[in-house]
């Protein structure tokens, strides 16, 4: 665990670095190697995904302004034909009928009638004003027969325009309702004007445009900002809305409105032509975009899980990568020691060889001396006289001896040679390792036992190479065993091919 958390490379100081540390500082190079593959990977991935958002939202946004802009004007033209095609049928039938004809009770009914079934109903009632401005006829549920109206603002304005559509208001009836009126030129240059009443069902039917999804609140208002049709978030017909009434434009408009909640909604609005009426319709930019936030999640979980994976992938490729580099560094440092090594013995090996020449040349002067002092006695018969001084000539003789036993040896250490495999006997090369360790062992007070079975059959191997594995092997158990302890060597036969050799230290 602590590997995968913590590379080994991690602590790691190359204190023989020197000037060129910063090389070696694998936490470094670590940290550069994810800044700059993450930067590589994440930041174009972040970039893009920044932009397709903002691309994406705007576009969404803009198609939601389209589409109610689109909607505003198709309900829009829904509601003047509306009015117009109502407009247009009062106009025929006083085209088509002369002013007597409009006087007759019975035919008026008759033609009320006739746009009831013609208009699916709608239609409230027929008047005709004559040039005075009294309802010289009326058909429909009330009594206006006689009724002034000339000094109405309505009746001067049809007679002012040749046209009039009212607001809708509760008048004496107290039910909402509008009315259009028309003027028609009597011969003489008079003009009476033929009067209709419109029930509000028909003209509240027309904002249920199936383009709509029922997010919407659309309605009509006056100028003046009040309601003409029913509102969801507004209330009933002829209530003032709390929202300011959008200026005049001749094109359909559309903008975003904040409340004071800070909810934010879309506002698309059309004056009518030649009436009264504004259309709106007001969203919830939130309801609008809700499906937008959903996939706005799925985009951020997307790209959350993206550079999740994508982190992971660069930690682990990194520490991968480093550690692998850590790790040849470390072979290589080992290599370089291990060579550093192999060059320090070398050079121990020739100081070693070189000294053994040096004391061999006055080893052999001291030989030749002494045995020519002891023939001499031995010529001049004086051996038993001089017994104290033969003792003391032999006694340099015998040193002299083990002086060249012990520089052959290290010569035979030290020498370079190819490697000769033949048979040699592993106790007399334990005990040539030892001849060089007697004297520390003879010092430390090591009591050093060899058990070699008798039969044991010659080892095949180089003698050079055995000789420095049992030395590292016995220096080592020297160095584990305190002073006074005793080291044991045991050879001992596994099978007909194999022997083992083991060294047990006993402190």
């Amino acid at each position: 665990m602590r590997g995968i958390l913590k590379p080994k490379f991690w602590d790691h100081v190359d204190v023989a670095a020197g000037p060129y540390r910063h090389l070696f500082n694998f936490q470094r190079i670590w940290k550069l190697a994810v800044m700059l593959t993450a930067g590589v990977a994440l930041v174009p991935l972040i970039f893009i995904t920044v932009i397709n958002y903002q691309v994406t939202q705007n576009s969404i946004e803009t198609e939601i302004l389209f589409r109610t802009s689109r909607i505003v004007s198709n309900t829009r033209r829904s509601i003047s034909f509306f009015l117009q095609e109502r407009k247009s049928a009062l106009d025929f039938i006083t085209r088509d009928n002369g002013f007597e004809t409009l006087n007759n009770p019975a035919r008026l009914e008759e033609i009320l009638e006739n746009l009831k079934v013609a208009f699916g109903g709608g239609f409230a009632d027929l008047g005709v004003i004559d040039p005075l401005g009294y309802q010289r006829t009326y058909v429909g549920p009330y009594s206006l027969v006689g009724k002034d109206y000339s000094d109405q603002a309505w009746y001067k304005e049809v007679l002012d325009r040749g046209v009039y559509i009212s607001d809708v208001f509760l008048g004496y009836r107290q039910v909402p309702h509008l009315v259009i009126a028309v003027k028609h030129k009597l011969g003489s240059g008079l003009s009476y004007v033929l009067r209709a009443t419109l029930e509000t069902e028909r003209f509240s039917q027309l904002l249920s445009n199936p383009e709509m999804s029922g997010l919407e609140d659309a309605f009509v208002i006056n100028h003046a900002g009040v309601l003409q049709t029913s509102s969801h978030s507004h209330g009933a017909v002829l209530k003032q809305i709390p929202i300011p009434v959008p200026k005049y434009s001749v094109n359909t408009e559309v903008f975003e409105e904040k409340k004071k909640n800070g909810e934010r909604l879309v506002v698309g609005y059309a004056y009518i032509e030649d009436t009264p009426f504004i259309l709106m319709i007001v969203k919830e930019k939130s309801a609008l975009m809700k499906p937008w936030y959903k996939t706005r999640l799925k985009l951020i979980a997307f790209l959350a899980a993206s550079i999740t994976v994508i982190l992971i992938v660069i930690l682990w490729g990194a520490s991968y990568l480093v550690n692998k580099i850590y790790l040849a560094d470390q072979r290589r440092v080992a290599m370089l020691h291990q060579v550093e090594y192999s060059n320090k013995m070398a050079m121990i090996g020739r100081l070693a060889a070189g000294v053994a020449h040096e004391i061999n040349n006055p080893l052999a002067i001291i030989n030749e001396k002494a045995g020519l002092i002891k023939d001499l006695f031995t010529m001049k018969g004086q051996n038993v006289r001089e017994e104290k001084l033969m003792g003391l000539v032999n006694s340099v003789i015998s040193s002299v001896d083990r002086c060249a036993t012990i520089t052959r040896r290290l010569l035979n250490f030290t020498r370079p040679s190819e490697v000769i495999i033949k048979p040699m006997d592993l106790k007399e090369v334990i005990a040539e390792v030892l001849g060089f360790l007697g004297k520390e062992a003879e010092y430390r007070a090591i009591a050093v036992s060899v058990r070699v079975p008798e039969g044991m059959p010659p080892v095949e191997s180089d003698r050079s190479i055995l000789q420095e594995i049992f030395l590292n092997i016995i220096n080592n158990a020297f160095a584990a065993v305190n002073d006074g302890g005793r080291v044991e060597i045991v050879a001992r036969r596994e099978d007909e091919r194999f022997f083992s050799v083991s060294i047990a230290d006993d402190g």
